[in-house]
């Protein structure tokens, strides 16, 4: 093994090399579980810090195909992450992002702009919508459990009023999101599965003073099962208080401070739960969020498909309260049709 530590990187294309050509050769004297491994190995070769030896390639993947054995579609693409955690040019995905030119609303929101010039009057039905969503690893060797990590993530989602010529296209709603977040995986395979959990903390708002302004803070515990195309989770938060608003004879005071929306739990609910399935090169995913004692809550239907080369198809169809902060207390039906920039999972 000195040979390898004084010249590791020779080593490492020889290997590579020897993996992209010799060995398929020779397939049909490898198993299943070898093919894997080598597999692992040739992708693990572009990724990792020079000073890492091919023995400790191999033992890393080694591990990895051992405790993936029956890996679902969210063990998949964690995996796929981990392949670019050390390259510093790759930004990783953290919720789908997409931009749909067109998506349509039974019933926009005028009531929340009616402090808003002429807004009211002139919002359109048909508006433009888009989410960016990252996130980024804050720890490279696991901290409590074997396989966890912890992240910071960050989402935009935002609505433009893109074909409203009378009010210069403005952009109705821009919601953003920070969060911190621990994920793990769980011993526990049910039904021949894998399970894991995230614990978070996370705030939204959507960045605006006084009448409209909208902003919570919640800590959520997200529960996950997978089994090969199929996954679900679980997700129920709690909302941390904020300050009642101030009022002078019984009239709310418009200023910055205390709570913007009290009652918002009562519309968005208090857990959501998650369904995806994959089948070939189409992804649909469902969730629904409910609030049990008010009957309120939504549904939302995601659906990707392929268009051409790596371009993926994105259909969105909502319906229910809060798809937006501004809209938390309106109820309403949307679709909207566009691409996506990354896979649901």
């Amino acid at each position: 093994m000195n040979i390898y530590k004084k010249n590791n990187s020779i080593v490492k294309y020889v290997y590579s090399v020897l993996v992209l050509f010799i060995f398929p050769q020779i397939s049909n004297a490898t198993t299943d579980n070898e093919l894997q491994i080598e597999k692992c190995i040739t992708a693990k070769l572009k990724t990792v810090p020079k000073t890492t030896t091919v023995e400790e390639i191999q033992n890393l993947c080694n591990k990895q195909l051992k405790k993936t054995k029956n890996q679902g579609v969210i063990s998949n693409r964690i995996l796929s992450e981990r392949e670019n955690i050390y390259n510093p040019y790759v930004i990783t995905p953290h919720k789908l992002n997409y931009i749909l030119p067109v998506t349509y609303t039974n019933d926009i929101n005028t009531d929340a702009y009616g402090e808003v010039g002429n807004w009211p009057d002139n919002l359109e039905d048909i508006e433009a919508k888009f989410q960016l969503s990252i996130k980024v690893p804050l720890n490279y060797s696991s901290l409590f459990i074997e396989g966890d990590k912890f992240f910071f993530g960050f989402t935009i989602e935002s609505w433009w009023q893109l074909y409203s010529d009378n009010i210069s296209k403005p952009f109705r709603e821009t919601n953003y999101q920070p969060e911190f977040f621990y994920m793990a995986p769980l011993d526990w395979h049910p039904f021949e599965g894998n399970t894991g959990f995230t614990v978070g903390v996370e705030h939204q708002s959507n960045g605006r003073s006084v009448l409209l302004s909208r902003s919570w803070n919640r800590v959520y515990f997200n529960f996950l099962f997978e089994k090969n195309n199929f996954a679900l989770s679980f997700k129920p938060w709690f909302r941390i208080p904020e300050d009642e608003k101030r009022t002078e004879m019984g009239v709310i005071v418009a200023s910055d401070e205390g709570d913007d929306n009290p009652d918002i739990d009562d519309y968005m609910g208090n857990f959501e739960l998650g369904l995806l399935y994959k089948w070939h090169d189409y992804e649909i995913a469902i969730k629904g969020r409910e609030n049990f004692a008010e009957h309120k809550g939504a549904i939302e239907i995601g659906f990707t498909f392929p268009l051409w080369g790596n371009l993926r198809g994105y259909a969105q169809y909502f319906d229910g309260y809060g798809e937006s902060l501004i809209d938390y207390d309106h109820n309403q039906r949307r679709f909207g049709i566009g691409i996506a920039l990354t896979d649901i999972l």
